[in-house]
């Protein structure tokens, strides 16, 4: 069994007009939201082997926030810069080639590509926007990633912290 998380990273700041998009911090509601959402995760007693983030500041932020929570070394936070400007393909083709060690793994990134591949994998959601530090957890009845399909994976949970506010 492998258990996926696709966080979207957390509400970020538009205040410094200065700074690029992948240099944008978490604005204050997006470091509260960020920590509702683990508390939320931990709740439900999520455990993960890996987290893998976006180099994008905000998707970094966000990801050291969880991590804290989830009792996940932040040093050991993997960063892909790929997950960045990455299509929904390419993100299925990264998650196949995730080492089959990793039993449950967690990736913190953007949309419009997150929404797309919880949508296929869960198409009776029909999800129309994966809100920030929102969560869906995905679980394959496969033993490899590599392995991944619809037919073999199921939407344990959606979650976001809209519905905690």
């Amino acid at each position: 069994m492998k258990t996926l998380y696709l966080v979207r990273h957390a509400k970020s700041s538009w205040k410094f007009e200065e700074l690029s998009d992948h240099d944008r911090p978490l604005k204050k509601r997006g470091r509260t939201d960020a920590q509702l959402i683990a508390q939320e995760l931990c709740e439900r007693k999520v455990e993960v082997d890996m987290i893998i983030s976006s180099s994008a500041v905000r998707a970094l932020s966000t990801a050291t926030l969880l991590a804290k929570e989830l009792d996940f070394d932040p040093e050991k936070i993997g960063v892909q810069e790929d997950l960045y400007h990455i299509t929904s393909a390419a993100l299925l083709q990264f998650i196949q080639l995730l080492p089959d060690e990793y039993g449950q793994v967690m990736l913190v990134g953007h949309n419009p590509t997150f929404t797309e591949v919880i949508n296929q994998f869960a198409p009776e959601k029909s999800l129309t926007n994966l809100p920030t530090a929102g969560v869906a957890a995905l679980a394959f009845d496969t033993a490899y990633w590599g392995q991944i399909t619809q037919d073999n994976g199921k939407l344990l949970f959606l979650d976001f912290p809209k519905k905690y506010r």
